[in-house]
């Protein structure tokens, strides 16, 4: 019986008589994802326009500044420093403590790059002279240590290879008839 009822619905939507499958599923959304309003807007020109957008992303007007008006789709939304979140405290309570934001603030435009299993812009803590020097130091002692090891090679010690019975006198095509030298062999 729920065949038939299922066979009724799927002719009428495919037949088109009533609302059908676009009025059922343009009532549904996503509860989740981007609003409206934190979508980007068009690009602001007018002072007016800078201060309600940077109200809209909850920045300061002295702090706010939008990317340039390229054409490549940014809007009005807020160029925020090239920070990862390595560099942010990590003792801070911060509302959401795995990426270091806090509700409501402005997520940088490359969000995805600077999470903690990224990029890390944080300063090194060695300066750039420093690495150089125990580079180019490691490489020249590789290139050291290869020259040595080609001057002096350095090998295990080989015998020649033992056989039993003779040396194999009659496998390797001896006359059976004559009586082969013994061959000592010794251990070490």
């Amino acid at each position: 019986m729920a065949g038939v009822g299922f066979r009724r619905l799927a002719l009428a939507l495919s037949k088109r008589k009533g609302p059908g499958i676009s009025a059922l599923l343009s009532g549904c959304r996503a509860a989740s994802g981007v609003s409206k309003d934190s979508l980007p807007g068009p690009y602001p020109n007018t002072p007016e326009e800078r201060a309600a957008a940077a109200k809209k992303y909850n920045i300061r007007i002295e702090d706010y500044e939008p990317y340039p008006d390229k054409g490549e789709g940014f809007g009005d939304y807020p160029k925020l420093p090239d920070r990862s979140q390595h560099e942010r405290d990590p003792w801070y309570q911060w509302d959401h403590p795995d990426l270091r934001r806090n509700w409501g603030e402005p997520m940088h435009w490359d969000f995805d790059m600077y999470i903690r299993n990224r990029v890390d812009t944080s300063p090194s803590p060695v300066s750039w002279s420093t690495m150089c020097k125990h580079l180019f130091g490691f490489i020249g002692l590789m290139l050291f240590l290869f020259y040595v090891g080609e001057k002096m090679p350095s090998y295990q010690p080989v015998a020649a290879k033992q056989y039993p019975y003779s040396n194999l006198h009659l496998e390797k095509g001896g006359d059976p008839e004559k009586q082969p030298e013994e061959v000592k062999h010794y251990e070490i």
